[in-house]
């Protein structure tokens, strides 16, 4: 065959998403992912159990979180020093020490700064996955690519939430702890295979320095407001419901957490062919809709299709901002990008928690899922802008 017989590629055919690194890298995703997932719930009940309320409950969650904000913004530069494999290793390594350690007391002393080495894990996997798999994946289907490491990574919470909660109630907050740590550290067989390439990353640039004019502030403040709703749904759902009740919370949980991956999927589908740009406005309206169905809390209907609703709003959200912040930057930029985006989730998770332990006391329970509905309704104003911004730049172009 002469080179003008030669075939070439049809650039039509879309190039698979799906290689070597990255099923080892869905594997080492779901690993950390459920280990950590089985505790989210788990360690506010161990924690309100010991005497320390809900006061006690935010905390653990907010100091994990506070960790996991500091940490993010070291792990991309970590990564582009001792690359992908190294720092993922040491990140399953803190979740799954940190979980063990949660057997040795109660006291809050101990589980504030065991919260801490689980949020330094947290940041790592969480920064480096959504990094890794931009970079493995075809460009034009990035979206998509981005959807299936959503899928992967909300199975976890699918299975772990209500998975925690039950197996606390019957066999003991000690059991629970060890199988976390088990599974976290099993997984680093996993890790051992992952690219051991270093990241991309602008040595001379702040994390927070292609914020103004990027247009990815705007994204950032209204992924967070949706994050800090998760933050008080996934962290005081298990203690808000009342006891006659109770029951209806792995439901609640479970139904949030499946319907999220599968949004989260959808939307990276349906964003690769139309357009990210067009999905945030619904996402964030259907997450604030389905928070303010909690505040009729004696309804478990209504308790179990406000979390649906929030699941869909908050699955679509994800796949929608961070496709919309990959496309802003340049490739050497997705590092960065993927730890602001983090920065915004773990860090409105967090203070959703914290703001929400300590505003429950004084107001109730339902009157602090209204409020937390309104932030979000009042999120819908800097989505329009961003969604405005997109369209004009477009017609410029």
């Amino acid at each position: 065959m002469t080179s003008s017989d030669a075939v070439l590629p049809d650039a039509t055919v879309p190039q698979p998403i799906v290689s070597r690194p990255v099923i080892l890298l869905l594997l080492v995703s779901f690993g950390s992912f459920i280990g950590f997932y089985l505790l989210l719930s788990v360690v506010p009940l161990y924690v309100a159990s010991g005497g320390a309320g809900a006061e006690g409950a935010g905390l653990a969650t907010g100091a994990m979180m506070f960790a996991t904000v500091l940490v993010e913004l070291a792990v991309a530069r970590l990564v582009a020093r001792f690359g992908y494999r190294a720092v993922v290793s040491g990140g399953l390594l803190l979740l799954g020490a940190s979980a063990a350690a949660l057997t040795v007391s109660r006291g809050m002393p101990v589980v504030l700064a065991v919260c801490l080495l689980r949020g330094a894990g947290l940041a790592i996997v969480a920064v480096a996955g959504p990094a890794l798999i931009a970079e493995l994946v075809p460009a034009e289907r990035r979206g998509e690519g981005l959807g299936l490491y959503g899928v992967v990574v909300g199975v976890p919470a699918v299975i772990g939430l209500p998975l925690g909660v039950w197996l606390s109630d019957h066999i003991g907050f000690r059991q629970v702890f060890l199988i976390s740590a088990g599974i976290s550290l099993v997984t680093l067989a996993a890790a051992a295979g992952l690219p051991a390439q270093r990241g991309r990353s602008e040595r001379h640039s702040g994390m927070l320095s292609g914020l103004p004019g990027s247009g990815l502030a705007g994204l950032t403040v209204v992924f967070a407001a949706v994050t800090l709703a998760a933050g008080v749904l996934e962290t005081f759902l298990s203690l808000a419901m009342p006891a006659e009740s109770h029951a209806i919370v792995p439901v609640a949980l479970l139904v949030q957490t499946a319907v999220t991956p599968l949004a989260r999927w959808g939307a990276g589908r349906l964003g690769d062919r139309r357009g990210s740009g067009r999905l945030v406005v619904p996402a964030v309206l259907t997450a604030a809709v389905g928070t303010a169905g909690l505040v009729r809390m004696g309804s478990p209907l209504a308790v179990i299709s406000g979390m649906a609703l929030f699941g869909v709003g908050f699955g679509i959200a994800q796949n929608a901002t961070l496709a919309l912040m990959l496309e802003r930057v340049p490739r050497s930029e997705f590092g960065k990008v993927s730890a602001l985006w983090n920065l915004a989730y773990d860090g409105g998770f967090g203070v959703g928690a914290v703001g929400f332990g300590l505003l429950a006391g004084p107001v109730g329970y339902p009157t602090g899922f209204g409020v937390t509905a309104l932030v979000l309704f009042a999120a819908i104003a800097p989505a329009r802008r961003d969604r405005l911004r997109e369209m004009e730049a477009s017609h410029e172009r």
